[in-house]
């Protein structure tokens, strides 16, 4: 039976660093760790396996740090001692002839977990030469661990006299360990024999789960407060067995030693004996029949930064079209642009990307352009790299008057990836793109929502199995980064061409995937990709501020906050920082003796606003505070901000709109955050004042008029809900009407308020504890209104019903227009998370219909406006448009408005939209 060994590099250094004494050479280089895996290295060797493959840890975080930020955040940084023996170490491993694997966003482990598996299914026998006690997991028939510093080997039979527990509980084991070194959070003062015990007993991880109830003692009561982390831990002790690899078990052949290279290696590094081995035969080994082929060269190759080994293995999967290395030209010579503005011609897609020097598209200048029109091929313009010594580059202004009239061709598709961000430099140099067909991080958002973040890197690793080089890569971090102005043509190549290259690796991977599934296909083709220019073009409009507006408010701003600082003073009884959580802590629940409801994870009372909330009642103090934060969070967010980024070129301030970040659909901004402006009280409407209109322009602001209860009663399909707005009258005061059993014109402010806070509650989830503290009534009472309502509207409890059968059932909940949220958590065995999900598998399908629908009336809007130069949408908050119109248009347009948002679905009950006019956004609103 052939023979794969697999030998985990990280360990085999790390064992042999502190084996072994602090060891150096003639130069005081250090050597011991060196001479350690070297020797074992030999030995492997002599063993002759069929197959090898040396693993080693990639530098960079992991998906297990994504995962949970603390991830082996207690480990101290590599010994200096240590980090200077790597790169020797991958030298002479790969003189050696062994196949080096180091891919990034896994570890080592999970590289030779995914190899052992695949042999294993192959009939391969696997031996895996490591100390690391993880990889007992992957015991089983088949597949045995090597100690090469004891010489010991563990089967089946091995691990369960080790640990106590067989193979297939190892994963179980050490979730309720943990792991001091990697920060893996387990049970507390939970110890092998325990965790032993405790399987023994319940069978499983899941039955000591479920049993946790019974088990007492100090023990028992640590065991049920690690309940909720242990799902997290059994994820960062499981290790991966389908990482995308570049070459199988049986392409990991031994090369012909490098007999040469060795010979300086050894000579340097003053290994006699290995040296004397070396020269008592030209060819210690001879190279196994089984070796692979070398990947694909190019003019700028897509291999990142050269690995230590002499033949690293190539990123991405041999064999794939998707995810083989590219080829990437550098274009420099007006011959190589001509040969592009052809092939760009005659192209069926063309995928383009841009560098820039930010990442402000208002400000950012670019710096170079790349092209693709076949997948693993790519070029990429230089157009201002400006270090010393730079070659000659095409003139950027020649260069994109050459690509202007194929840009500007709605007739020849475009894709991007975020091609809004392009789109928007771009525009910056007079070019407007026109005929942008696809887009592959909205391919991914609609395909699947949550199933990945939607930036290139993770879209590569996740769908081609890819792993891209990253700027720190080329730019390096921190404050040695350079920009990328000033990094060199050919790496700037090899990064930037990649970009165009991987965009349009992803299309041809996920747009099958939406081809296949119409009603998908429908929410990318007709509301996604049409609203990227619609928001790029708003984000170029920018909104006008009225700076001096700004600054009198933050002078408000700050003189009311004086004032509640000497109140709470005085409530106090003495001076304190109003600012400082342990300060507060002190006089809350130390001096005044105040009741601490809320705690912080390390068991203090504590003092964020849930928890002055839950006192605010009890005294004076916390709702001093509370107003004192809040005025300081509209100051330094809102009115001292916003002065501070009004744009040099265009004299007004544009936020970034995103597509791919609200599971439901729902548009966010940032830089600055239009959705989070408050209106709920004086100080936070001001604020919208600063919004103004140029001269002789008006501020003309439309909204949805309780569009979610409408999307609710057209779904549910009830008959009191339908009539309450085929009625027109208010749904709040009928539902009031229905629930306490009284005539409309008798509902009291506080019935119609109870049904307010039922009829928007249910569609979030809401329990009748939270309707209970929302109405400040006991949970009985609370109960029994639910209780009324539904009894009056069975139709809406029975679409709640439904919908959640529905999302057990798919794993998934959809919008009207077949927009769909994936929600994973619908089985989680922690009941927070699943109830969490339950709620939002209610609330999706309103939440994200409203989306669809306000996407698809800004589209009809834009093309509306799109001849007119009277009208310009500025913003989209929420449910609602805001818009600057010229002062003789404000009728046509309001109008125009009305009825293009009015009309944007066809639902059982009308839509309603307010729209208001004015100077400034806080009167239009």
């Amino acid at each position: 039976m052939a023979k794969l060994t697999l030998i985990d590099g990280s360990s085999y250094l790390y064992r042999a660093f502190h084996a072994l004494p602090p060891l150096t050479n003639a130069q005081g280089e250090p050597t011991g760790a060196l001479f350690g895996v070297v020797n074992m290295l030999r030995a492997t060797l002599k063993a002759r396996p069929d197959y090898v493959a040396f693993v080693s840890d990639a530098s960079g975080p992991t998906f297990r740090n994504d995962m949970y930020d603390q991830y082996k955040a207690n480990r101290p940084p590599m010994p200096d001692d240590l980090r200077a023996q790597v790169e020797p170490m991958l030298a002479i491993v790969g003189a050696l002839g062994f196949p080096i694997l180091r891919v990034s966003g896994v570890e080592a482990d999970d590289v030779i977990g995914t190899l052992a598996v695949q042999a294993h299914a192959q009939g391969i026998e696997v031996e895996i030469s490591t100390g690391d006690k993880d990889m007992a997991q992957l015991v089983r028939p088949g597949i045995t661990l090597v100690n090469t510093m004891t010489s010991t080997t563990m089967d089946d039979a091995g691990v369960e006299a080790k640990f106590g527990v067989p193979p297939n509980r190892i994963i179980d084991f050490l979730t309720l360990t943990g792991d001091s070194i990697d920060n893996v959070p387990g049970v507390h003062k939970c110890g092998p024999k325990t965790a032993a015990k405790w399987l023994a007993e319940y069978d499983s991880l899941d039955g000591v789960i479920a049993h946790a109830d019974k088990i007492g003692g100090k023990i028992g009561e640590y065991l049920r407060e690690a309940l909720p982390n242990l799902p997290l831990s059994r994820e960062l002790v499981t290790i991966k067995t389908d990482v995308p690899l570049d070459a199988g078990p049986t392409e990991l052949a031994l090369r012909e030693a490098d007999t040469a290279a060795l010979r300086e290696l050894y000579t340097r590094y003053d290994f006699k004996a290995a040296l004397k081995e070396l020269d008592s035969t030209s060819a210690p080994l001879p190279p196994s029949p089984l070796g692979r082929g070398a990947g694909g060269e190019g003019p700028c190759e897509a291999q990142g930064p050269a690995e230590p080994s002499p033949q690293p293995l190539s990123r991405g999967e041999r064999g794939s079209e998707l995810s083989a290395p590219g080829e990437y030209e550098l274009v420099t010579t007006q011959a190589q642009l001509d040969a592009w503005l052809e092939k760009l011609r005659g192209a069926e897609l063309i995928a383009f990307d841009t560098e820039t020097t930010g990442l402000d598209p208002m400000l950012a200048d670019i710096v170079g352009l790349s092209l693709a029109v076949e997948p693993g091929k790519a070029c990429y313009i230089p157009l201002a790299h400006d270090y010393p010594g730079v070659p000659a580059q095409l003139g950027r202004d020649a260069v994109l008057a050459a690509l202007k009239p194929i840009l500007e061709d709605a007739a020849r598709p475009k894709l991007g990836q975020h091609a809004k961000y392009d789109m928007n430099i771009l525009s910056n140099y007079g070019i407007a793109v026109q005929g942008l067909r696809h887009d592959s991080m909205l391919e991914s958002y609609v395909w699947n929502a949550t199933a990945t973040r939607h930036d290139m890197d993770s879209l590569a690793q996740k769908y081609l199995g890819y792993q891209t080089i990253k700027y720190e890569e080329v730019a390096g971090k921190g404050a040695k980064q350079i920009p990328f102005s000033h990094v060199d043509l050919n790496t700037a190549c090899r990064y930037a061409a990649e970009d165009a290259d991987i965009t349009l690796r992803l299309h041809h991977a996920l747009w099958p995937k939406l081809e296949s599934e119409p009603t998908l296909r429908g929410v990318y083709e007709d509301i996604e990709i049409p609203l990227v220019p619609v928001l790029a073009g708003m984000e170029q409009r920018g909104v006008l501020i009225d700076v001096n507006e700004l600054r009198k408010q933050s002078q408000q701003l700050g003189k009311r906050m004086l004032e509640l600082q000497q109140q709470a003073y005085d409530v106090a009884g003495r001076e304190f920082n109003l600012d400082s959580p342990k300060q507060l802590q002190a006089i809350l629940f130390d001096e005044l003796g105040l009741p601490a409801k809320v705690k912080t994870p390390k068991g203090q009372p504590s003092t964020n606003e849930e928890a002055l909330e839950a006192i605010a009642d009890a005294h004076a103090l916390p709702r001093l505070i509370l107003d004192y934060r809040g005025l300081a969070k509209l100051r330094s967010t809102y009115t001292d901000k916003l002065a501070g980024i009004v744009n040099p070129r265009t004299g007004r301030v544009h936020t970034s709109y995103h597509q791919g970040s609200v599971a439901t659909g729902r548009i966010s901004s940032s830089d600055p955050n239009l959705q989070n402006i408050p209106i709920r009280t004086e100080e936070g409407r001001r604020i919208r004042q600063a919004f103004v209109a140029p001269e002789g322009w008006r501020v003309l602001a439309a909204d949805y008029s309780q569009i979610e209860l409408r999307i609710m009663a057209h779904l549910s399909g009830d008959e009191g809900l339908l009539k309450a707005f085929h009625e027109g009258g208010d749904v709040h005061r009928a539902t009031a009407a229905e629930v306490f059993g009284v005539q409309p014109e008798e509902v009291s402010a506080n019935q119609r308020r109870a049904a307010k806070a039922i009829n928007f509650g249910l569609m979030y989830g809401m329990s009748a504890f939270g309707l209970a503290r929302q109405l400040g009534v006991d949970r009985g009472e609370a109960s029994d209104y639910m209780a009324r309502y539904f009894a009056r509207y069975p139709g809406v409890h029975a679409f709640m019903e439904a919908t959640r059968e529905q999302a057990h059932r798919d794993g998934y909940v959809e919008t009207l227009f077949g927009r769909r949220l994936y929600l994973d958590n619908l089985t989680s065995r922690n009941q927070g998370l699943r109830q969490g999900a339950e709620r939002a598998a209610v609330n999706a399908p309103m939440q994200g219909t409203a989306a669809d629908i306000i996407k698809r009336a800004m589209i009809a809007v834009a093309a509306w406006l799109a001849d007119r130069d009277d009208a310009h949408m500025l913003m989209q908050v929420h449910d609602e448009l805001v818009f600057e119109v010229r002062a003789d248009a404000v009728e046509t347009v309001q109008a125009a408005v009305t009825e293009l948002m009015c009309g944007a679905a066809k639902l059982d009950v009308p839509l309603l939209v307010g729209v208001g006019v004015g100077a400034n956004w806080d009167e239009a609103h």
